[in-house]
């Protein structure tokens, strides 16, 4: 008897998903609710857990495959597996020939790659089987800081890293051409080219950014921000405060409930267009842009505009530790009423971010460097950061999106407006 493997439900909306990758493979032992398959939606990864215990049976559709919510994409079986469901590598194992004292040693396997099915195995994403296979890493010597121990592109990349040897010795010179001879042809440098698809969620993040180009009436007003206090505020008190709360304090709960209170003097830059009617919030859903080993998610801290410094630090760690693991989820992306990019964690020192549709708007923050200002007809040395506000001009006027960013700026240079309300 055997059991039916279906696509689960993956949210509101949504119908369909991608096989990201089969983490079993026909003959191989499963138990009750492990992951089995990985989905890729438009959004986020959705693991699809196993329906009862047993033996991987056959599969119904390959990585790669679009299939949509309900349909079986392959079953358990409660005993062993016929042959043509045993495993690759245990086939491949058993159809090598025995050996003999004619047969050529084998090679290293130390300073070979490992093989392709090895990498099933081991349960890689398509992205981490490439950098195995590219670098030569034995997957199962390198400990894995995602989900439940897996292996990650960056702990790959770390164990190459720490793998390179010196460089090579420069090759020897060639002699000269002797005349009346032709000079010997030497190999010229390889030119590669990879052809890799697009994943669902690349593919529904560049449809969404060129929507909301294509749709909105983008514009980008700038400003600039002297971080001195908030830098000040934060060395005082950032040990007392991770003591008293668990968490570090950050510069983003500053700009956090920086732009709640300009939220709260400029309703429009928390509004959306729905047809012909604008939806105006009275709660700020504060979608944050985070870097995730699949492409740029956007998860939703809820009600910012009531959380505490502590609230909004705690949920942004949360949201950023589940993404660089995997395990958001649809109801984590759903909503938001106003987002924040912080470009400069990577360096960015200007940018005009694009807004996150439906949304109207974008905070786009930059990296802090000394610059020279003046003040009171001096000129000094500050930490000044460029901050932009993408904005869609048809809801939000000029007038309005430059006052919300002035708004936003006179409470970071003066974070006591936060605590007054002003």
């Amino acid at each position: 008897m055997s059991s039916q493997v279906k696509v689960p439900t993956l949210g509101e909306s949504v119908a369909e998903a991608t096989i990201g990758q089969w983490l079993k493979q026909p003959g191989d032992a499963v138990n009750l609710d492990e992951p089995i398959a990985s989905l890729e939606t438009d959004k986020v990864a959705v693991e699809v857990p196993a329906p009862a215990s047993g033996v991987m049976g056959a599969l119904q559709a390959k990585e790669g495959d679009t299939v949509l919510v309900g349909a079986i994409i392959a079953t358990i079986e409660d005993s062993a597996p016929a042959a043509g469901a045993e495993p690759v590598a245990a086939r491949e194992e058993k159809a090598q020939p025995p050996a003999s004292d004619t047969m050529p040693p084998k090679a290293d396997p130390a300073s070979t790659p490992p093989p392709a099915a090895a990498l099933d195995a081991a349960t890689l994403s398509p992205a981490v089987r490439r950098a195995v296979l590219e670098h030569g890493i034995d997957p199962s010597r390198v400990k894995g800081s995602g989900r439940d121990g897996r292996l990650t592109k960056e702990d790959v990349l770390a164990a190459a890293q720490a793998k390179s040897a010196p460089s090579a010795p420069s090759a020897p010179a060639q002699p000269a051409p002797v005349e009346g001879l032709a000079p010997s042809t030497a190999p010229s440098g390889e030119r590669k080219t990879e052809r890799v698809k697009m994943t669902r969620m690349r593919q529904t993040i560049a449809k969404r950014l060129k929507s909301a180009q294509d749709t909105a009436a983008l514009l980008t007003t700038f400003n600039d921000c002297d971080m001195s206090a908030v830098m000040a505020a934060r060395d005082k008190y950032k040990d007392s405060f991770e003591k008293k709360h668990g968490v570090k304090l950050g510069f983003m709960s500053f700009f956090a409930k920086a732009a709640c209170l300009a939220i709260r003097d400029i309703p429009s830059v928390n509004a959306q267009i729905e047809g012909d009617e604008i939806v105006y919030f009275d709660y700020v859903d504060l979608s944050v842009a985070v870097s995730a080993p699949n492409g740029l998610v956007v998860p939703v801290v809820r009600n910012a505009d009531a959380l505490s410094f502590a609230g909004i630090e705690k949920a942004i760690g949360d949201l950023g530790r589940r993404a660089k693991d995997g395990s958001l989820t649809m109801e984590d992306m759903a909503g938001g009423t106003f987002t924040i990019s912080n470009g400069g964690i990577f360096g960015g020192l200007m940018s005009t971010p694009i807004i996150n549709p439906p949304q109207s708007a974008v905070l786009g923050l930059h990296r802090i460097e000394d610059r020279p200002v003046v003040r009171d007809g001096e000129i000094v040395i500050r930490p000044m950061m460029y901050l932009a506000l993408s904005y869609d001009h048809r809801l939000i006027d000029g007038r309005e999106a430059v006052t919300a960013l002035k708004t936003i700026k006179e409470a970071i240079e003066d974070p006591t407006r936060l605590l007054i309300d002003l």
